[in-house]
């Protein structure tokens, strides 16, 4: 697919419904394996990233739009997920539907979000991700470095 002009910009409050398509769109399927059901998003453990999106202070998100559709986004919140680092320190998620990857887009709407929580007087985000994960090389790129590591997963920290 040839490069695509795209915008980003803030979510809207009448959008947040869209964030479970991007939930479902983050989980890293390596290479052979088949995607979990749909529903594997409505685990209490996935459901922290979308629940009341908008509502808790500290909530961020920006989203790519090509032609008026959006196709990707990132956002933040203060959780205990995954690649939690502390109360003080918002914990990332970001997705592109698949035709839309590897074009630049995944990386502006970081770099977006991260000038955007530098801006609120953040000190840092933090992010989980699996090794296997191609987006490793893209956190790094953008200042993301590896702070603690499991078998399959990376904890990253970006700071300001």
């Amino acid at each position: 697919m040839a490069k695509s002009n795209y915008i980003i910009r803030e979510l809207k409050e009448n959008e947040v419904s869209i964030l479970e398509d991007f939930l479902y769109e983050a989980i890293f399927i390596p290479e052979g394996e088949s995607a979990p059901p749909r529903d594997v998003i409505k685990k209490p453990e996935l459901q922290i990233y979308v629940t009341d999106f908008g509502k808790k202070k500290g909530d961020t998100c920006f989203v790519a739009e090509i032609d008026k559709r959006i196709v990707g986004a990132v956002w933040g919140r203060i959780m205990n997920d995954y690649g939690h680092i502390n109360d003080e320190t918002p914990s990332l998620a970001i997705s592109l539907y698949k035709e839309h990857r590897h074009m630049g887009i995944g990386t502006a709407l970081m770099k977006k979000m991260l000038a955007a929580l530098k801006e609120k007087g953040y000190k840092q985000a933090s992010l989980s991700v699996q090794k296997m994960n191609y987006a490793v090389r893209m956190y790094l790129s953008v200042g993301f470095e590896i702070i603690n590591e499991s078998t399959d997963d990376y904890i990253m920290v970006c700071k300001f």
